[in-house]
């Protein structure tokens, strides 16, 4: 009998525990390939409206790599090791298939438009192979939903309602304790074949000297991989009680204990968010359960909602005119554009969020409604520049949340009210009413 070899396809599922579509693979497969598709940083002049290529900036590749080498440890404590591709498309995986012998590839679901396109094209240039794609990337499968994708609710507040009413969260997967071994094992650590694999293909220690690594001075707990993300949980929840006044602190600037900060880790796949949901759930039942307990799963319905209008809207979550087909009064101005990246509008509490974002690759929830607002009102520029530049930037990069968010703020997205414009003095007032933030930022 023909011996099986599976390949998983990692891609924002950079995990090992609830992974479905790993779990599900490592069961009907003999032996066991782990790859990952290594992006190139992106150019930052590299800054026009969307385009088929996501853009990476020093941050974001700085938090995968981390993530990719707790990884690679967690798959070597299993006996297996992460096998990584440098960014051509599929044609080195397609190699990797070939050359191995591969009869069965899985990859985690996701929402993406290119993500999407890109598995199918997979598909369809190797249609003799079998395919596993399962969904953790969400609380909630499709299949759950009283309604269809093509005509889910297009606002939150609808949505949120019928999931809360009538959806459930699935169990956790059992937690995975063993896997297949690697037909890699045998191979030098520091010397593939190019007989068995594409030369692209490398191990991971192979490549990490040449990959940016550096600890983000600002924020050093914000440090990429599945194992410090069930470490924040930990202590957000059980260590430090601080998700008991969620709902009070959320509006923060700066710091690390007003937030989660969970959305970095979310947005690469070091945790599941149905993880989040059961942690939250046995905190509410063992300590306390009050509206910022409720709030963080608001959150995560927020998130949930964009993934799926992501998938139901596709490509017009790019567009100009947005899911509305809109059309807003903006311009182009390079000048006005940089001078928004740069932290220098004269405007201080936007300028200070810019300087931050700059320096750390992260911003704060209340802070990115301020510089988006702020982007398309006051300075009248095409949201999609602001969007892209998110992208680039964010540590928490997540397509579905950041470009809905977006087209939301520009009165172009899923918004029944349209407009979105903020009183920057009102919310410095409010939220930085001694300049602190400010004066730490700017001087």
């Amino acid at each position: 009998m023909k011996k099986k070899i599976g390949l998983h396809w990692f891609r924002k599922d950079l995990r090992i525990q609830d992974n479905p579509s790993l779990t599900a693979l490592a069961s009907k497969v003999d032996e066991l390939v782990c790859v990952y598709i290594l992006s190139d940083i992106s150019a930052l002049d590299n800054i026009e409206s969307p385009s088929n290529t996501e853009l990476l900036g020093e941050h974001r590749a700085n938090f995968i790599n981390q993530s990719l080498i707790d990884l690679d440890l967690s798959l070597k404590n299993l006996g297996q090791k992460l096998l990584v591709i440098a960014n051509d498309g599929l044609a080195s995986l397609l190699d990797l298939i070939d050359s191995l012998g591969i009869t069965s590839v899985s990859a985690e679901w996701h929402c993406g438009v290119n993500e999407r396109n890109q598995w199918n094209d997979l598909i369809s240039l190797r249609p003799e192979i079998d395919y596993i794609q399962e969904n953790g990337t969400t609380l909630y499968q499709e299949s759950q939903f009283p309604f269809s994708i093509k005509n889910m609710p297009s606002t939150f507040s609808p949505f949120r309602k019928k999931v809360e009413k009538y959806c459930h969260v699935e169990a956790l997967d059992a937690p995975l304790s063993t896997m297949p071994s690697s037909p890699l094992n045998a191979m030098p650590q520091n010397a593939m074949p190019q007989s068995a694999l594409p030369q692209s293909a490398l191990p991971l220690n192979a490549i990490v000297t040449e990959c940016l690594l550096t600890h983000n001075n600002h924020y050093p707990e914000l440090f990429g991989g599945e194992t410090r993300a069930l470490a924040q949980l930990k202590y957000y929840f059980w260590e430090t009680d601080l998700i008991s006044t969620y709902k009070e602190t959320r509006n923060g600037l700066d710091g690390w204990e007003f937030s989660s900060k969970l959305s970095a880790w979310l947005a690469q796949g070091c945790i599941s968010p149905k993880r989040i949901y059961y942690e939250l759930s046995q905190y509410e039942s063992q300590r306390t359960k009050n509206n910022s307990t409720y709030w963080l799963f608001f959150e995560l319905l927020w998130r949930e909602f964009f993934h799926w209008h992501h998938l139901s809207q596709g490509s017009k979550l790019f567009s100009l005119g947005g899911v509305q087909q809109a059309t807003k009064p903006s311009e182009i101005n390079p000048e006005i554009i940089e001078s928004w990246q740069q932290g220098e509008t004269g405007y201080p509490i936007v300028d200070a969020c810019m300087r931050q974002l700059l320096a750390t690759g992260f911003m704060s929830n209340r802070g990115r409604q301020l510089v988006a607002s702020c982007f398309v009102h006051e300075l009248a520029q095409d949201w999609r520049y602001g969007a892209r530049y998110f992208e680039y930037q964010l540590v928490d990069f997540d397509v579905a949340s950041n470009w809905g968010n977006w087209q939301y703020l520009a009165g172009v997205g899923a918004d029944p009210r349209g407009h979105r414009q903020f009183n920057l003095r009102k919310q410095t007032e409010t939220y930085d009413p001694q300049q602190h933030f400010i004066a730490d930022w700017l001087t």
